[in-house]
């Protein structure tokens, strides 16, 4: 892998130990946790404003389309930013429009305009691309490359944290439990019905007001905390970054693909969680935002587990397996019914757990000065979870049926165990020939 002499030096500083560095770890590892919790809201505001504005699974998709649209038109923005000013600087940009955005949920849900909750969306999203092209490879820099997968499921690992606190702890503060039915909401006059719209719109302003400050007081340490950091000089050439030498990376070809696959069926599987559990299983909106949590919770158990398993099993070969069982759980939840559904849909989050930070690291992997470019190439992938979801609305719009719509996660699991069948092969061909 070639290294530059910048970075080598923050690999030195880093790994030798030096404990002025323990603190920007700290910070860095917190906004995975940060906006981990922030996207495991997604599922929470969908059947919400679902109910709050009459959508169709389709309309309430543009929730998740809102969002990942804006990693496709920032991460190369993002990309430019750090290679000219640094991960610092990108890092600062993203908590600052990340906690911006929040704030904005407040206006929106007094406006009670579909369309301005989903601004406040991009725009956060457009903050949530800064942060995660910075810190999903700088934490891959932070250390010796053998033990980069590692050590970013490590902080991913976080992220799985708040897939559970957010929907467990914060799902019943926004989600109401009035469902009211179609007839009920015809049979009352104008201001009933306005004062029933405000009041579930307003149930998001408390949640997003007080993280939206939270993310800002962030930014503030941050600015005032000094990290390691690498500059890549701005220049084309044999030893400056560039598209063109980044896509010449097989790896990253394959990592794109892979990673816009695996973002769609995530999001697919998760913001669809509650609509499939109140449907498949019967049980109410309250009880399955409960059972959302335990989703969160084992994608933190997986990430967990799946940072141990990889200290004695290949990261290559361990994707390839847990890909495949998603296969088959995906089988099982389109075709089941009751409680099993919603069991089946946890055990997809245990096994999906791993693969965002996995692709990730081997998809950038030897990519040397193109790291950055690289990495906003990936995130740029993260598109896949605002077009697939619109496809599984669809499909559940046309055929009645919500289950339908889980071919779409199906097909992404099938893809992404061509990835790592691939990556497994190019492994021990590599290996072969040492």
């Amino acid at each position: 892998m070639t290294v530059n002499p910048k970075q080598e030096e923050v690999n030195e500083v880093v790994s030798s130990g030096n404990k002025k560095w323990l603190f920007p770890f700290i910070l860095v590892t917190s906004l995975f946790f940060f906006w981990g919790f922030v996207h495991n809201l997604d599922p929470i505001l969908i059947p919400h404003l679902r109910k709050a504005f009459n959508l169709s699974d389709l309309e309430s998709s543009l929730i998740d389309s809102s969002v990942f649209i804006a990693y496709f038109a920032m991460a190369l923005p993002a990309g430019y930013v750090m290679r000219k000013y640094g991960y610092k600087s990108g890092i600062l940009i993203g908590l600052v429009l990340f906690g911006l955005g929040s704030i904005l949920f407040v206006p929106a849900a007094n406006s009670l305009q579909y369309i301005y909750f989903l601004g406040a969306l991009f725009i956060i999203a457009c903050g949530l691309t800064f942060l995660e092209t910075a810190a999903n490879p700088y934490v891959t820099i932070l250390g010796p490359a053998s033990t980069a997968t590692r050590r970013l499921n490590f902080s991913q690992s976080f992220n799985g944290l708040a897939a559970y606190i957010a929907p467990a702890y914060i799902g019943p503060m926004i989600l109401s439990g009035k469902n009211l039915t179609q007839t009920e909401m015809d049979a009352m006059n104008a201001s009933e019905l306005q004062n029933y719209l405000l009041e579930e719109a307003a149930s998001v302003k408390m949640p997003y007001l007080v993280l939206g400050l939270i993310i800002l007081a962030v930014a503030v340490v941050i600015y005032f905390t000094s990290m390691p950091d690498i500059k890549d000089e701005d220049k084309e050439g044999a030893d400056g970054a560039s598209f063109a030498g980044a896509l010449k990376s097989v790896k990253l070809r394959w990592g794109i693909v892979a990673q816009f696959f695996y973002v769609g069926a995530q999001v697919c599987v998760g913001s669809f969680f509650i609509k499939m559990a109140t449907t498949a299983a019967g049980i109410g909106e309250d009880s399955a935002a409960k059972y959302l949590g335990f989703f969160g919770l084992a994608f933190m158990l997986g990430r967990f587990a799946g940072t141990f398993i990889m200290k004695y099993i290949d990261a290559q070969k361990l994707l390839l397996t847990y890909a495949f069982i998603n296969i088959l759980l995906c089988i099982l939840v389109i075709n089941g019914t009751g409680m099993i559904v919603v069991y089946g849909l946890i055990a997809i989050a245990f096994f999906m757990s791993i693969m965002f930070p996995t692709i990730f690291s081997m998809g950038i992997e030897d990519l040397g000065h193109n790291t950055k470019i690289g990495s906003s190439l990936i995130v740029m992938a993260i598109v896949g979870g605002a077009l697939l979801p619109p496809v599984l609305g669809m499909i559940s719009d046309k055929t009645g049926s919500i289950q339908n719509g889980y071919i779409v996660p199906l097909i992404c699991f099938v893809v992404i165990v061509f990835f790592a069948f691939a990556r497994r092969n190019d492994r021990i061909n590599n290996n072969a020939g040492e």
